[in-house]
Parts: structure tokens; C-alpha cells; sequence
């Protein structure tokens, strides 16, 4: 399995991003997929979920609005769309398939910053 994260950077509040995640060694289709994130001295949390087949996703009350999570099935790719970034969203940002509880990629780093 290989989970690979990119798009990470430095953005103004206010700004925008989109993080991509490239996966192989799983079948992708068959699986829930979720994007985590972990701020410096916090625990990781939960950010956005989407189910297998991409017909319905869930969001962590914090980022519902500024947030799209999506997915392409026929590239085993996930993404997330970040509008309206905040100090607040800087962290450490993962995909992972929560069914696969051992498998996790680097990150990609997003500091929002002025």
C-alpha cells in the first residue's frame, strides 16, 4: 500500500488550496477514504470523509463550508478543496483509508500565515 500526499504549502487567511492524494497497492474503489490533519502539540483529527463509491461525504464541524473533499475512482486519487483558510487549519494534513488502519502517507504540510 502506498499513500502519497501533496499540494501542501503557504497561504494568506482567506486563501485557498487543494491537496491531492495518489494511493496504489489497495483496491481504492472498495474503500472509504478520509483526510486527517495534525496541528504541532495536538492530537490528529478527524477532517473529511467520503464514502467508496463518492455519492456522500462528511465534515468535521470546523472546516463544513470551507471545505470539499472528492475523489476519482478510475485514478485511485482523493483531494480536498480548502477555501477560506484560517490559522487555525495549519497542520500536517493525511489521507487515509480508515479501514486500513495501519497505512498512512508522509503528510503535507499547510501553514496559513500572514
Amino acid at each position: 500500500v502506498q499513500i502519497v500526499e501533496s499540494g501542501g504549502g503557504l497561504v494568506q487567511p482567506g486563501g485557498s488550496l487543494t491537496l491531492s492524494c495518489a494511493t496504489s497497492g489497495f483496491t481504492f474503489s472498495s474503500y472509504d477514504m478520509a483526510w486527517y490533519r495534525q496541528a504541532p502539540g495536538k492530537e490528529r483529527e478527524w477532517v473529511a470523509w467520503v464514502i467508496s463509491s463518492g455519492r456522500s461525504r462528511n465534515y468535521a464541524d470546523s472546516v463544513k463550508g470551507r471545505f470539499t473533499i472528492s475523489r476519482d475512482n478510475a485514478k485511485n486519487t482523493v483531494a480536498l478543496q480548502m477555501n477560506s483558510l484560517k490559522a487555525e487549519d495549519t497542520a500536517v494534513y493525511y489521507c487515509h483509508p480508515p479501514s486500513l488502519r495501519d497505512y498512512w502517507g508522509q503528510g503535507t504540510q499547510v501553514t496559513v500565515s500572514s
